[in-house]
């Protein structure tokens, strides 16, 4: 199995890199310098790794660089101006694809454009295989097994700690600016739509003693969860500290002036809190919480499984959400073993939100 990483010289494609080291898959890196290409293998221990060189603006040569992988992993972002070269280029390679995107509008894109591409090819697409979207889509699909239909579900995120976003991240944030100033996207009643009011303003977490206020935000899962669940209205929701920080980018000159990503230890000491919470036409309520640290560190995790369950196990061809590509229990219990804890309880009433 050769997988190959486009974006292997940044800060999230170098943890993609350990990863696949760590767990000896055969890595190409592609990028854009040959020289940080180079720098990067290095530093994670595979000197010796294949590197090609090729830009998103030259069709041709990215192709030939995935030509003879089974799966490319993209970590080069802001995927909203460069992911879809790189998506087009892997299902003309005739490679499965996966990403660490979240940039909510790119995500919907794929989903729009690239499905009957890839079911032509053969290959298997699937986005936003990040610490976020890819456990709170499969559970939410365990969500819906237990309540359906459901008339309402809120996904919740809360981070604290972790040492700042990487470079990388803070640059997603500038191309996506507008859709964060909406409050991003929102299903409601079979279609997806911009800027709607969000039905919660505050949210009670697991272990708080009181509720944290939240506003809309462009989560990916809201894209992924209406395309295999039953449900009249999907949200998606941040802590309001977030969300105030994202709504004022950083300038270029000094996004560039940062380190590239926080530090080990930073991430280490970093928690994280997702919850699905959905409630049935008939008022019953269900609610599905993912715990963790180190998103940067997860998100490689999931991604390098992600791609190595379309190669070993296989998945319908298109464009799929990550319940549609893989078995939640058995995908979310491999990732007990790696610091992800996740439960659903059935409470009588949704916890603590108004």
């Amino acid at each position: 199995m050769t997988i190959a990483v486009y974006g292997a010289n940044g800060y999230q494609g170098r943890l993609v890199l350990a990863e696949l080291v760590r767990r000896d898959l055969d890595a190409v890196l592609v990028g854009r310098n040959a020289a940080r290409l180079r720098a990067a293998a290095a530093a994670v221990g595979i000197p010796d790794a294949a590197r090609r060189t090729a830009d998103t603006g030259e069709h041709d040569a990215l192709v030939a660089a995935f030509r003879d992988c089974d799966v490319v992993i993209n970590c080069a972002g802001p995927f909203t101006l460069s992911g879809h070269a790189v998506v087009r280029a892997a299902i003309a390679a005739g490679c499965h694809y996966v990403d660490t995107a979240g940039e909510q509008l790119f995500i919907a894109s794929v989903f729009d454009t690239v499905g009957a591409e890839a079911e032509r090819a053969g290959v298997t697409v699937v986005p936003a295989t990040n610490d976020a979207c890819l456990p709170g889509d499969l559970l939410a699909h365990l969500l819906a097994r237990r309540v359906q239909p459901l008339a309402d579900i809120a996904v919740s995120h809360v981070i604290v700690g972790g040492g700042g976003p990487s470079r990388g991240s803070l640059r997603s944030v500038v191309a996506s600016i507008d859709a964060i100033t909406a409050g991003g996207l929102s299903y409601v009643d079979g279609a997806w739509h911009l800027g709607i009011p969000p039905r919660h303003a505050s949210v009670t977490f697991p272990g708080a003693s009181r509720p944290t206020e939240m506003v809309a935000f462009p989560l990916s899962e809201v894209v992924t969860i209406p395309r295999h669940v039953q449900v009249r209205r999907v949200e998606g929701l941040v802590d309001a500290a977030l969300g105030a920080r994202l709504r004022t980018p950083l300038a270029p000159e000094v996004i560039e002036s940062l380190p590239h990503g926080p530090a080990e230890e930073a991430r280490r000491t970093q928690r994280f809190t997702y919850l699905i919470d959905g409630v049935g036409v008939d008022g019953r309520c269900v609610r599905g919480v993912i715990e963790g640290s180190d998103t940067y560190g997860t998100t490689a995790v999931i991604a390098v499984e992600a791609a190595r369950r379309l190669v070993a196990d296989g998945a319908a061809p298109g464009v799929l959400a990550p319940a549609q590509a893989y078995d939640p229990i058995d995908f979310l219990d491999f990732l007990t073993g790696h610091g992800i804890r996740w439960h659903i309880s059935v409470p009588d009433t949704v916890p603590a939100r108004r």
